[in-house]
């Protein structure tokens, strides 16, 4: 049987950045490989194309732009590619005479429509003198008229082609201190496209993808660039046929640079996000100033079920070669916030509750970390492990090991006596394990840790994480409770890394101990074990707790919708968890964030170390009486469809 196709992702633009092979000096050849690329573009769906600057002659034309058989084939060429009929709206670069002036000009083509945006800042230093040739773009009149229709021309002009508005700036516009980019981008353009003729030196793509990089996160925009190639004039310089398309700061897509043929770069770039974001920032739009826009026709958002865009499956986790550093800084904001409380609070002593499972471990960990740092003496961190109902051998033997290799004071203070007695108090069966049963032993363990904070003048540290608080899967006045929270702001599956990092770190049996961590099932431990087999295991009951990192990540960075969140699942996760469970994971999430909203409008002080946070002092502020059935019957529609 075929796989059934993936789920359309919404809000998401086609673009691609092409590179044709240059044909100096004849605009005839140069339409013949514009319009291959052009063909391949329709083939994948492209909703907007960007070309490189003076594409159609050839950037390094020299004095032979201001003869007018070049002037002449070049406007031939274009009216070809107008005439192409090609589905995509694209930007192609040519000169072009007006009264007398020359304008080094970017095409902007659409369903036999053209707009033209003329080139402003023009180079001037030893290798291209473009203003030998070229007028700067604000001397350009506001229309002119090509193959018999009436093309507006300007340089803040915002194309709209309905789902997506996009600007154009050329090549140096990037380069200079205020970029054309910055006005178009306030305007409404969620999309920039920059046709570029940027020559080679050593060391200065790297400077230049820092730029684009930049300038995409400065304006929120997706930033489509295309340089001029093989083909050109190597007089005085090489040219190496960049395309690359950017979003919000990080590369979505590129082509090898120094190819010999015609190349480009494709990827899909998600407006959906751009808008969230710029909805977030209401700095973006300040000076913002009314801009022409010009209605244009681009082909919908295609339906081939394919997803161009790098998706990550743990967004939170940091890939690369700057891994590991990374892990460290997220460990120094962490130690950091605790040492200036303490100090704040005049205390060196902490208490913390540690079970052998994955985020007292990092709690852990992380103090000794910072003790190290801070010189301390590691045995004012007093760690106390406190079996209760549910406690395996396995977890309790971990957390007594770890303690005594970190050389903290370690102090076991069983619960069950304690919570029996409650249990009598209240006259809860014990044979019931229902939410009271599990609650209370939670509660209790919160009683000693506080408590024992008190007896000492100690700070009591909460070793909850943010994958908890995203679905209220802690106790309220238990473990959702304490002094200060190190961890709030890390989600599980970033604790992962961090448990592993700090273990690396110490080496030697904290190392084996932190790995043996990771492998133990996650776990609240609550409910008695079948002969010494864990009973309860949390991921079986809320689902992955990758797809709920997911779900978080995307909600709060993109603000996607219940549906949207389902169709990114499907292509990050496609061949590790079917739709069903994606589905159901979903459904859980998106009932428990509503529900548990309480939880969080109450959590204690602690340090935001990524880009999400909950805390309802400034990240998140939401009633917690809002009500889910918006969001549930998106997730009911799904359910139906599927």
């Amino acid at each position: 049987m075929a796989e059934a196709r993936k789920p359309a992702v919404s809000g998401m633009v086609r673009t691609m950045a092409a590179v044709p092979r240059v044909h100096l000096a004849n605009p005839k050849k140069n339409a013949e490989e514009i319009a291959a690329l052009l063909d391949i573009a329709d083939q994948n769906g492209v909703q907007l194309c960007v070309f490189p600057e003076l594409c159609l002659t050839g950037y390094t034309c020299g004095d032979l732009f201001l003869q007018p058989a070049l002037l002449s084939a070049a406007l031939d060429a274009l009216k070809t590619l107008v005439h192409h009929r090609a589905r995509t709206a694209f930007v192609v670069g040519l000169p072009l005479e007006i009264d007398g002036r020359l304008f080094n000009c970017a095409a902007v083509v659409a369903d036999g429509c053209i707009g033209l945006v003329p080139k402003e800042h023009l180079p001037n230093h030893a290798e291209f003198y473009e203003a030998r040739w070229f007028t700067p773009g604000h001397h350009a009149p506001h229309t002119v008229t090509l193959f018999g229709q009436t093309a507006r021309i300007g340089q803040q002009l915002v194309f709209d082609c309905g789902g997506f508005a996009f600007g154009v700036e050329i090549c140096e516009d990037l380069w200079v201190p205020e970029q054309p980019s910055a006005k178009l981008a306030k305007a409404g353009a969620l999309l920039i496209a920059n046709p570029s003729a940027s020559n080679e030196l050593a060391g200065k793509h790297l400077y230049r993808k820092r730029l684009l990089s930049q300038q995409s996160a400065r304006c929120l925009c997706g930033y489509v660039y295309a340089g001029s190639g093989y083909g050109e004039s190597s007089t005085d310089a090489v040219f190496s046929g960049y395309a690359g398309v950017f979003e919000n700061g990080a590369p979505l897509a590129e082509n090898a640079r120094f190819a010999r043929t015609s190349s480009y770069a494709i990827a899909d770039v998600d407006i959906d996000m751009l808008r969230y974001k710029r909805r977030q920032s209401q700095s973006f739009f300040a000076g913002a100033a009314a801009i022409d826009k010009l209605a244009l026709h681009a082909p919908d958002a295609p339906q081939d079920g394919r997803l161009l865009h790098p998706l990550a499956p743990l967004p939170f986790v940091p890939q690369g070669r700057d891994r590991d550093a990374q892990l460290e800084e997220l460990l120094l904001i962490m130690t950091q916030g605790l040492l200036s409380r303490m100090e704040h609070v005049r205390t060196r002593k902490t208490v913390l509750g540690v079970s052998g499972g994955l985020d007292s471990t990092l709690t852990l960990l992380a103090l000794a970390h910072a003790y190290d740092r801070a010189g301390w003496d590691k045995r004012d961190i007093i760690g106390i492990t406190m079996p209760g109902l549910g406690t395996g051998s396995r977890t309790r033997g971990n957390a007594w090991q770890l303690m005594e290799r970190i050389g903290c004071t370690c102090l076991e203070i069983p619960i069950a006596k304690a919570v029996a007695q409650h249990f009598s108090d209240i006259g809860q069966n014990p044979d019931v394990h229902d939410i009271c049963y599990e609650n209370s032993q939670a509660r209790e363990r919160t009683q000693i840790v506080m408590d024992y904070a008190n007896k000492t003048g100690a700070l009591a540290l909460g070793t909850g994480d943010l994958s908890e608080l995203a679905l209220g899967w802690c106790t309220y006045n238990g473990d959702q409770m304490s002094m200060y929270n190190m961890s709030g702001s890390i989600p599980k599956t970033l604790i992962r890394d961090l448990v592993d990092w700090l273990g690396r770190f110490y080496g030697g049996n904290i190392l084996r101990i932190a790995r043996d961590i990771l492998d133990t099932p996650i776990s609240p431990e609550l409910i008695p074990g079948k002969e010494g087999e864990l009973t309860q295991r949390t991921e079986d009951t809320l689902g992955a707790y990758a797809l709920h990192d997911f779900f978080l990540w995307h909600m709060m960075e993109g603000g996607a919708s219940p549906r949207k969140l389902y169709a990114l699942a499907c292509h990050a996760f496609d061949g590790q968890y079917d739709r069903a469970a994606i589905l159901s994971a979903l459904r859980t999430f998106v009932r428990r964030f509503f529900s548990q909203q309480f939880k969080r409008s109450a959590m204690p002080d602690g340090p935001k170390t990524t880009v999400i946070g909950l805390s309802p002092r400034g990240d998140w502020r939401m009633p917690s009486d809002a009500q889910m059935q918006l969001w549930l019957e998106e997730v009911d529609e799904i359910a139906a469809q599927a």
